[in-house]
Order: structure tokens, then C-alpha cells, then sequence
């Protein structure tokens, strides 16, 4: 009988698959340098990478020098090094791997494209030949997950559409990079160091790197060349039996303004003196009285939010405690090694239909978290997890590698020896997982219209009837329970410091302009405003004019911009529509955190850690430009993320690793040949010139002050 071989990505999870078949299977494994023997086991471990790409001077010595000339390089086959920092270990997994008597390989790497690339990349440098290969594919680190792996287990050859996908994605941002980065440099170098001031330039590009500091720059631009409009709005303060409402006028048909070029929009004039003629006419022939013309009543109802993904947990906890996104990932890591929440790199924000069906196992035990029994309880009783395959939470067609993150039920006690934010991100997740279970929301809403003299005046009110499920959200992480009935949003308010979020930008928003806000008011007074017949008549104590000014777009906050790159560099906050162009995106959910991490320590973007905003230093603008000049594709969101859904066509078995290297060569190959036939000095320089004076107060490279400053702002 042979021996067989589990190699993890780690060794916390190594040790886990130790301590679960010690567990289950009686095993009493010994510690040896690099891994662990049991009687007929082994298990070993890599440390994240032990592998990696040659530079090209490992082809060819003359690579060594950054020349023009011999770009772009494109090798027929590709060479790779381990590590030397890792080599030790890399030495120690070759012998496991080749040693004679191990006849099966459980593959335990990380289950996505990136753990089964760690561990190829150290099968083909061992040569392993001739042994029985399983690939473990897990959504947690519990015993019952880990031993459901090992058991369906399938052949790796089974992951070989995967395993091209990961060599591809490699090999296309080495390609990029290399290329791009010393093709850009060479040409423009010396214009980035006259306009930098600074004595020596790297253009560094990558695939999705550049895309995200596209996004950030032009979000700047479009602030800097935004101008106020300032407005005047009208409200009529009517008195509702005892209760003072603000209604307010729009310029609708049959308005002496419908259609007004002295408007800003329907709601509010664009001088204060014509607001001032309108009062005053509307003041003519007291008493102020208003005609009811119309009163709407509806039900609303709105249903839980899906569960997180990787992108919805590290916008949240973003806006909610100010963590990066990379901060957010490893906390999210954190507590799946310690066997708390499922996978945490996942795009779905469902479930799978086999989960679905053991749900139960997942909530029973979170009663013991603190504050949840009461919900636990109400589900377990009135079995609401019942039937849960039927509803838009679970969808097998959109899960690729893993379902959403959710609580294991297990390990529930250790949240108390979690650190502070490691608990909040826990709760966030054990909260949003226990909300699908529970009653929708429910609220009452009336539209009211009044009118005198001709002119509309409309308030809206709103009353929630049936909490529901943002019982579970009405906590110290989401602030007033009414700001959610307010905001019609998930029961969750916004609390992300200055206010400057991520939107979709071009012509900005408007202070005080927005949609007419419902009203929060209890249900007495929703009774009194139906029983109103219509052309009631409403007494009126005047009217008030209310100025507001247009507002240009918001930067990217860490968790806006993380969304932002999962829909294609669109910042959608409708999650049904999130959830329609899943697959789109810019970069993985597991490295877009890295890749934002990376703009900021090479200092392309500057991030405020306190309202975690991110905008471009100078030097990372000057970057944009040369790139905006030479090679342009490479900032257009939807061209990488077209490249991202290629990797994902291989992955299915759609196209071929061949076919998509093809287009990969092309298109590196016409990118250098149009650096070196053009020449866009004259262009750069002049960007370069036209953009310092916003950074007058900021480091010539940027840096940590190299963000973006207004003019005569300290």
C-alpha cells in the first residue's frame, strides 16, 4: 500500500488537514522540518509561491539592458525559477512529491485559479511523473468540508482548463509589463524627469493596474473641470392637522415655469430673484391655502440584500470601519483559516443548491453568538430555511468556484478571542447571512400633491409597517434603523467620513437638489393623510426658499472603487444589476485588493487612511498621461476586462490556451510597434506642464502628499 501525499497552499492549513485526518481517521501524525508523517500520510505544505516567471535575462543576457530595438519580447516557451527566498521548502516538497513510495497526490492548494497555478508551477519544476493526482476543492476549513473534499476528490486533470487559465493570466501580465514598462520608459523617461524634477523614472504598467489609475485620474479630471450651479428651491410649509410638512414645488404641466429657461430643473430656479417673484405671487390673496389635488397610498416591500462577496464585504467594511480592501481580505482569510466563514475570494453572492438543502447546520449554532438567539430561534421555529433553493439567494448557474461567504457554524465561541475588527467583519457576515431567513421589510408610503394658483407642491411620506429582516441590521454598525426606512436603502446608513464616495460622475449631483425625500412619520399620521378627500383644502403658514448648489462627482472611496472595478469601472449601487453583469469585471476578487495596495506603496495613488479616498499623486498622473498618449487601450475598463472574461472562457474550455495566446501576441506586438513609431513628447510635456499647478503643495513624485490639492487649499 502506497503512501499519499495532501499538499497545501500554507501550513495553518496544512495543519488543519493534519488535524482533521487525525481526527477522523485515527492518524497520530509526528512534525518534521516542512512536514508532517503519519502511518501511511504525509502532509506538506508550500509558502504562498515557490515559483515563479524568469526575468528575460535568464533567456538572453543581452535582455539585461533596457534596449528598444529587440522588443517586444515574446519567447515560444516560457521559463520559470524557484524562488530562492523559498528554495529550502520548494527542495523539501520536490523529494515528498518524487519519493517513490508516495503513489497519490491530494492537491489542497487554495481552491481558485491562483492555488492551482502555486501548485503547478511546483509539479513541473519537480518533474513529477506517474503518480495518482486528486484535486481537493473545499469552501471552508471544517472537518465535515475538508473530509467532503478529500472524499469527491476529483482527478487534477479534471482542473487542466483552470490550470491554463492561471498560466495565461500569468504570462499575459508579464507580458504587459515587461514590455510595456520598458518600451514606455525608454521613450518618455526623460520628459517624466524634466516635468517630475526628478533624476531617474520607471513607467511601470499593468494590465489592471493601469485601467484602476485611468479610473482614478479621470475622476479628477472631471472635478477639477466641474463648475458650481447654484439653485433656489421653494417649499410650502403646510400645516397637517397638527404637523407641519415641507412640500415641494416643481415646474410641472400647467406651471407658468413648465418648461422655464429660468429653471436649473423642474424643482428650482436658477436666480433668486425669480424664486422671489414666485413667492410673492403665490403670497397674493391670503389666507395661504392649498387644494388637495392627489393622495396616493402603496405597499412597498423590500426583500434582504444577497449575501457578501468578497467585493459587497470589502465595501462595507470600507465604508463601515474604514478598512482597505486588502485589510478586509485578510481578515476575511483570518476567519476562514480559523474554520468561521466559508472561502472568502468568491464573486457570488448566492448559494448552491446542495448547501441550501444543509443550511440548518450553518444557523443552528450562531445562537451562541451574542444577540442572536432571538433570530436564530425565530428561524429554527418557524422554519424559514425551508424551500430557501426556490429563492434568488441560492443560483447554482451563477457560482464559477465558490458560493458567498457566509458563517460555518462552527468555531462560533472563538469571536470572543477575535480582535476587534476581526469581530465586527464576522458579525457583518453572520448578520447579512441570518437577514435572508427573516420577513421582508415592509412600508406604507403616501405621495401627496397640493395646488394653488396653478402651481404643484408634492411631500411624500413613509412608515415602516413590518421590520422584518432589518431587525437584524438595527445595530451599532448601521446607526439609526430610520435611516434605512429614509433612504429606502438596506436598513444600513451611510456613515463613510467626508462624504466622498464614489459615483457614477460626468455631470455631477446636486446639494439639497436630489429626489424628494420620504418623510419618516408614524402610522396615525399615514391614517389622517388618507382619510383626506380629494380637493380638501390645506392651510398653509407660507413658503421658504432653500438654496443649493450642484456638486461635482465624488473621488473613489476604497470600497466604491473596489465595486467599481468588479462592474467594469462602473460604480453600480442597484445589487440586482451587480448581480446581472457578474463575470465582467476588472481584475479577481482576489486581486483587486493587491492591485490597489500595489498603486499606493509604488505611489501612482495616494489613499487617505482615514476616509480611505483614493486620488492620484503627481507622478502617478504624469504615468497616466504617457500611457493616455501612447498605448490608451490599456486604460479603457471594458478592454481588460474583456481580457479578464478570455481567462474566464479558457477556465470553461470555450477557447483554447493556443487561440488566446495568439491574440495575446498581437496585441502586444502592435502596442510596440506603435510606441516606436510615434512620438508624443510634445503632448506629454504639455499635459505635464498643464497639470503641476495641482500639485504645487505636494511632493515633486508625489508620495503619501501627492494626492490631488485645490488651488489655495492647505
Amino acid at each position: 500500500m502506497g503512501i499519499s501525499l495532501y499538499i497545501a497552499e500554507k501550513p495553518s492549513v496544512a495543519r488543519q488537514f493534519a488535524e482533521t485526518l487525525a481526527h477522523r481517521k485515527g492518524l497520530h501524525f509526528k512534525d518534521n522540518t516542512g512536514y508532517m508523517t503519519a502511518e501511511d500520510t504525509i502532509v506538506t505544505w508550500c509558502v504562498g509561491h515557490l515559483v515563479t516567471m524568469s526575468y528575460p535575462e535568464v533567456y538572453d543576457s543581452a535582455w539585461k539592458k533596457w534596449q528598444m530595438d529587440p522588443l517586444p519580447f515574446l519567447p515560444e516557451t516560457f521559463k520559470y525559477e524557484v524562488i530562492p527566498n523559498t528554495k529550502k521548502q520548494f527542495d523539501i516538497v520536490k523529494g515528498l512529491l518524487t519519493k517513490p513510495e508516495v503513489d497519490t497526490i491530494y492537491v489542497c492548494t487554495d481552491s481558485g485559479r491562483e492555488g492551482e497555478y502555486i501548485y503547478r508551477l511546483v509539479e513541473q519544476m519537480a518533474n513529477v511523473q506517474g503518480k495518482n493526482r486528486k484535486r481537493v476543492w473545499i469552501d471552508s476549513q471544517t472537518e465535515d468540508e475538508i473530509m467532503r473534499g478529500i472524499d469527491e476528490a476529483k482527478d487534477l486533470s479534471a482542473y487542466d482548463n483552470l490550470s491554463d487559465s492561471a498560466y495565461l493570466r500569468a504570462k499575459e501580465d508579464f507580458l504587459m509589463g515587461i514590455n510595456f514598462s520598458r518600451a514606455l520608459t525608454l521613450k518618455y523617461r526623460y520628459v517624466l524627469q524634466e516635468g517630475l524634477s526628478r533624476d531617474r523614472v520607471t513607467v511601470s504598467v499593468g494590465r489592471v493596474m493601469t485601467c484602476v489609475l485611468g479610473m482614478v485620474v479621470d475622476r479628477e479630471w472631471q472635478i477639477r473641470k466641474f463648475q458650481k450651479t447654484p439653485f433656489y428651491r421653494i417649499l410650502a410649509n403646510l400645516k397637517i392637522g397638527e404637523t407641519p410638512v415641507a412640500a415641494e414645488w416643481r415646474a410641472v404641466k400647467g406651471s407658468a415655469y413648465f418648461e422655464s429657461p429660468l429653471l436649473y430643473k423642474e424643482n428650482g430656479f436658477l436666480k433668486k430673484e425669480d424664486a422671489e417673484n414666485l413667492v410673492a405671487k403665490l403670497s397674493e390673496n391670503p389666507p395661504i391655502q392649498f387644494e388637495l389635488e392627489k393622495s396616493e397610498k402603496k405597499k412597498e416591500v423590500k426583500k434582504p440584500p444577497l449575501l457578501y462577496n468578497l467585493a459587497e464585504l470589502q465595501n462595507d467594511c470600507s465604508r463601515l470601519f474604514k478598512l482597505s480592501p486588502d485589510q478586509t481580505l485578510s481578515v476575511a482569510q483570518e476567519l476562514y483559516e480559523k474554520k468561521m466563514t466559508t472561502y472568502p475570494r468568491t464573486d457570488a453572492r448566492v448559494l448552491s443548491t446542495a448547501v441550501a438543502k444543509e443550511i440548518t447546520k450553518n444557523i443552528g449554532p450562531l445562537a451562541a453568538y451574542p444577540g442572536m438567539d432571538p433570530f436564530v430561534r425565530y428561524i429554527l421555529q418557524k422554519k424559514t430555511y425551508e424551500g430557501l433553493e426556490k429563492t434568488k439567494y441560492v443560483n447554482d448557474k451563477q457560482i464559477t468556484d465558490h458560493y458567498a461567504i457566509i458563517p460555518t457554524g462552527d468555531q462560533v465561541s472563538k469571536a470572543t478571542s477575535l480582535s476587534p475588527v476581526a469581530a465586527k467583519v464576522y458579525e457583518l457576515i453572520l448578520r447579512r447571512f441570518l437577514a435572508i431567513f427573516c420577513p421582508d421589510a415592509e412600508f406604507l408610503k403616501v405621495a401627496l400633491v397640493v395646488r394653488r394658483m396653478d402651481e404643484s407642491f408634492f411631500a411624500n411620506f413613509k412608515v415602516m409597517t413590518e421590520e422584518g429582516y432589518q431587525k437584524v441590521f438595527s445595530d451599532k454598525f448601521f446607526k439609526k434603523q430610520n435611516a434605512g426606512a429614509k433612504n429606502g436603502e438596506e436598513g444600513e446608513e451611510n456613515t463613510s467620513g467626508d462624504g466622498e464616495e464614489g459615483n457614477e460622475g460626468g455631470e455631477g449631483t446636486a446639494k439639497d437638489e436630489g429626489k424628494q425625500e420620504d418623510i419618516v412619520c408614524d402610522e396615525n399620521f399615514i391614517n389622517y393623510l388618507s382619510s383626506l378627500k380629494k380637493h380638501a383644502i390645506i392651510e398653509g403658514d407660507g413658503f421658504t426658499i432653500k438654496e443649493g448648489e450642484t456638486s461635482p462627482p465624488k473621488r473613489y472611496n476604497s470600497g466604491s472603487m473596489i465595486l467599481a472595478m468588479e462592474n467594469a469601472g462602473q460604480l453600480i449601487e442597484d445589487e440586482e444589476l451587480r448581480a446581472q453583469i457578474k463575470g465582467s469585471g476588472i481584475g479577481t476578487s482576489a486581486t483587486r485588493a493587491e492591485i490597489l495596495k500595489k498603486l499606493v506603496s509604488i505611489e501612482y495613488l495616494a489613499l487617505n487612511k482615514k476616509t480611505q479616498i483614493y486620488t492620484p499623486t503627481h507622478l502617478g498622473e504624469s504615468i497616466f498621461y504617457v500611457v493616455r498618449y501612447s498605448m490608451p487601450e490599456m486604460l479603457m475598463p471594458k478592454m481588460t476586462a474583456s481580457w479578464e472574461m478570455g481567462l474566464s472562457q479558457v477556465a470553461e474550455g470555450s477557447i483554447t490556451s493556443d487561440e488566446y495566446m495568439v491574440k495575446l501576441s498581437d496585441f502586444v506586438r502592435k502596442r510596440i510597434d506603435g510606441v516606436k513609431k510615434r512620438d508624443e513628447r510634445a503632448q506629454i510635456r504639455s499635459a505635464l506642464a498643464a497639470t503641476a499647478q495641482y500639485y504645487k503643495n505636494s511632493s515633486s513624485g508625489g508620495g503619501k502628499k501627492g494626492g490631488y490639492k485645490k488651488k489655495g487649499k492647505k
